[in-house]
C-alpha cells in the first residue's frame, strides 16, 4: 500500500503543478490582454528637407520643361514600389491605373473607392499632373481617410519620372502643357551686379555726372602706396651741377 501511495502522491503533484500553470496563464492573459489593430503598422509623417533656412515655398513642377526630358526608365522602376497593389490593365488592392493620366478621380470602373477618394473628386475631378504629383507626395495628406498606405515619393524628381511614365501607359493623349516661366525657380548662384556696373546703370538712367562719378569714386577702393623712409642723406645725382656757395 505504502508503495502505491508513493507514485500516487507524485502524480499528485504533477496534477497540481500543472493547474497552477494553467492558472497562472489564465489570469495573466486576462490582465495583459492585447486586441489585433484594425489597420497594421503606422505612419510617421517626415516633413521634407529643404536645402536652405531661407527657401522659400517649393515652386510646382514645370511640366512643359520636365516631362519631355523625363527619365522613362527610372519612372518604371519607381512603379515596381507601388506593384504590389497596383496592376496596369486591372483592379487589384488599388485600381488599375492604365490611363490613369488625364482620367477622372475615383473614376475607374469596377473599383470600390473610399467614401474620402470620392469626396475628393469634387475638389479635384481630374487626375492632372499636379493633382497626381501631390497625391503622390503624401496621399494620406492629400486625401485624408485614403484607403492607400503608401507613405508617398518625397523627391519630386522621382513622382516626375513616375508620372511621365505612367503618362506613356495610355495617356498619350493628354497633352503636355507648353514651359511655364512662373514654375521656374531662378538659378542658383548667380551674381549680384557689380557696383562700378550699378553707378555706369545710374549714370545711363540721367544721373548727374557728378554724383555718378562720386558712386564710381566710392566703389572702386583706393590705391595703396607702401613708402619706405631711410635715414641715409640725399646724394646728388652724377653729373648735375652743385649748389653755389655764396
Amino acid at each position: 500500500m505504502s508503495g502505491d501511495l508513493k507514485w500516487n502522491k507524485i502524480f499528485g503533484a504533477a496534477l497540481a503543478t500543472g493547474l497552477v500553470i494553467l492558472g497562472v496563464n489564465i489570469v495573466a492573459e486576462g490582465v495583459y490582454h492585447s486586441e489585433t489593430p484594425e489597420k497594421m503598422g503606422y505612419q510617421i509623417e517626415v516633413a521634407e528637407e529643404t536645402e536652405g533656412a531661407d527657401a522659400g515655398p517649393a515652386l510646382p513642377p514645370d511640366w512643359g520643361t520636365l516631362l519631355p526630358v523625363a527619365d522613362l526608365a527610372a519612372g518604371e522602376a519607381q512603379f515596381k514600389k507601388c506593384a504590389s497593389c497596383h496592376k496596369l490593365d486591372a483592379n487589384g488592392i488599388g485600381p488599375g491605373l492604365m490611363g490613369v493620366v488625364g482620367r477622372p478621380v475615383a473614376g475607374h470602373p469596377g473599383f470600390a473607392y473610399s467614401e474620402a477618394m470620392v469626396g475628393h473628386r469634387a475638389e479635384a475631378p481630374t487626375w492632372t499632373y499636379d493633382a497626381l504629383d501631390e497625391f503622390l507626395a503624401a496621399p494620406s495628406r492629400d486625401v485624408p481617410g485614403t484607403k492607400m498606405s503608401y507613405a508617398g515619393l518625397k523627391k519630386q524628381e522621382d513622382r516626375v519620372n513616375l508620372i511621365a511614365w505612367l503618362r506613356s501607359q495610355g495617356s498619350g493623349g493628354y497633352p503636355i502643357p507648353a514651359p511655364d516661366p512662373s514654375r521656374q525657380a531662378a538659378a542658383p548662384g548667380a551674381a549680384p551686379a557689380a557696383p562700378a556696373a550699378a553707378a555706369g546703370a545710374a549714370s545711363a538712367a540721367g544721373a548727374p555726372a557728378g554724383q555718378a562719378s562720386t558712386a564710381q569714386a566710392a566703389a572702386t577702393p583706393p590705391a595703396q602706396t607702401n613708402t619706405v623712409q631711410t635715414d641715409r642723406p640725399t646724394q646728388p645725382v652724377s653729373g648735375a651741377t652743385p649748389p653755389t656757395k655764396k
